[in-house]
């Protein structure tokens, strides 16, 4: 029998954890963690009569709820708070009709699904940091290994300068690195209680609204804001901006990986895996399918962000529409950068690295991307204008004659009378003019490792 509720990609763009953060269960669950603390504080406080709190937490659990009816109730009452909290109170009153009366006490909807949003981000947060360190490790690791594995440099998809493959790992790990730092800054910022009440002066609660939310907060696990955020969004903007900048950061790595993959360059390959990147009608396909759901999910996240932006504008003390629009932009963006991360993060550790074809691709041009290099030394005795002229036609020769850039070099009388043959071949010897390569990886991994 057929019964997936999900949509059918959500395990190509998406990960397992993430969708059962972001789960239409994980999401009433979360608002009904927060009823159950209300009633817990309000008691506390002595809002509330003590002796109702343990039939409203009993209730509190996501199997009381009918999803159906939820989903129906949500689209008369526009948010999923005005039916679930009926639902919940019509749950109590069938076990303690006087407890039912103080269900949801002194909140409004908002502060609901707000801090139920949190609560979801949180989780969120607290899987992306854990994969963020396992793909930075491996990363490091790749880069140290690779760290004086010599290859080609590409601009504009052109062959350019020599590099190292540990630079390239490094590039990616110094971006993590960043966002790494991004996400410890935006915790911070982003995961605190949204507790206001109708018009976000918790009128209702008196004397008492400022002991009870910064219960509330206690209880939760979350900190206390200087006051309600019903319709200032930029915690839930930065949040998406950060979940759209690292599905970005990973999308570049899957594109360099997916070009370096090409049959005709050969250089890396995504580990081998049984049913993994083959093809319906050609059997010696290897296609780089991780790639393909990172690049999907790098080209969907631009539009999510801009949706949750174009929500930040909205009407004084409550919004009309912007808020609405986040309720599923956010959670689909958290989840393709979680979907992202974890493809990235099981193609880097197991990476396969085929260095003849480095090497042969760094050969590619016979020399002439050492051309600046030759050039640089012979500047040194003839001038670099000068030179420049001579290696250029030099290279002109090499192309059109079909030889090596030495070959031609060498039979310049101006070249060899600066240039021994030792001195000509090590210049043109690719290791030798990858710069300060290895430099830049130790700096990468070190500046990893002052995370730890």
């Amino acid at each position: 029998m057929f019964t997936s509720t999900g949509r059918l990609t959500d395990f190509i763009c998406g990960s397992a954890a993430a969708n059962d953060i972001w789960s239409p269960r994980a999401t009433v669950q979360a608002m009904l963690d927060i009823e159950a603390a209300l009633a817990r504080v309000l008691a506390a406080h002595g809002v509330i009569p003590a002796s109702v709190v343990e039939a409203i937490v009993a209730a509190c659990r996501a199997e009381h709820i009918d999803a159906d009816a939820l989903m129906t109730g949500a689209a008369a009452g526009g948010n999923l708070a005005i039916p679930l909290v009926k639902q919940l109170t019509a749950v109590v009153k069938a076990n303690d009709a006087e407890a039912a009366k103080y269900v949801h006490w002194g909140a409004t909807s908002q502060d609901i699904i707000d801090t139920g949003v949190v609560l979801q981000l949180r989780a969120a947060l607290d899987a992306l940091d854990a994969d963020l360190r396992a793909l930075s490790d491996a990363l490091a690791q790749q880069a140290a290994r690779h760290r004086a594995t010599p290859m080609i440099g590409r601009t504009w998809l052109q062959q350019a300068l020599p590099i190292t493959l540990g630079l390239k790992f490094a590039q990616w790990l110094d971006a993590l690195t960043r966002h790494r730092a991004r996400l410890a800054e935006l915790r911070s910022r982003a995961l605190v209680l949204q507790f206001g009440g109708a018009a976000g002066t918790l009128a209702s609660l008196r004397d008492r609204a400022l002991p009870v939310a910064q219960s509330l907060a206690n209880d939760l696990g979350l900190q206390l804001p200087a006051l309600p955020w019903h319709t200032q969004r930029d915690r839930i903007a930065e949040a998406a901006s950060f979940f759209g900048m690292l599905t970005g950061t990973l999308g570049k790595i899957a594109r360099d990986i997916s070009l370096m993959m090409q049959t005709e360059v050969g250089e890396v390959a995504e580990p081998a895996a049984a049913g993994k990147g083959g093809s319906s009608t050609m059997p010696h396909k290897r296609n780089p399918v991780g790639c393909a759901a990172v690049l999907t999910a790098a080209t969907r996240a631009p539009n999510l962000v801009a949706t949750i932006f174009a929500g930040m504008v909205q009407e004084h003390e409550r919004a009309l529409g912007g808020w609405q629009a986040e309720w599923e932009a956010l959670p689909d963006l958290a989840r393709l950068t979680a979907g992202a991360l974890a493809n990235i993060g099981g193609i880097v550790p197991g990476m396969e690295v085929n260095t003849e074809r480095l090497a042969r691709n760094l050969g590619a041009t016979q020399g002439l991307i050492l051309g600046e290099a030759v050039m640089l030394a012979l500047g040194d005795a003839i001038g670099r204008l000068e030179a420049h002229k001579l290696v250029e036609g030099a290279s002109k020769a090499s192309v059109a004659n079909g030889t090596t850039l030495y070959d031609a070099l060498a039979a310049n009388e101006t070249v060899t009378s600066h240039l021994s043959p030792e001195r000509l071949r090590a210049l043109l010897d690719p290791a030798n003019y990858v710069g300060q390569a290895q430099a830049f990886v130790d700096a990468a991994i070190a500046n990893s490792q002052q995370l730890e």
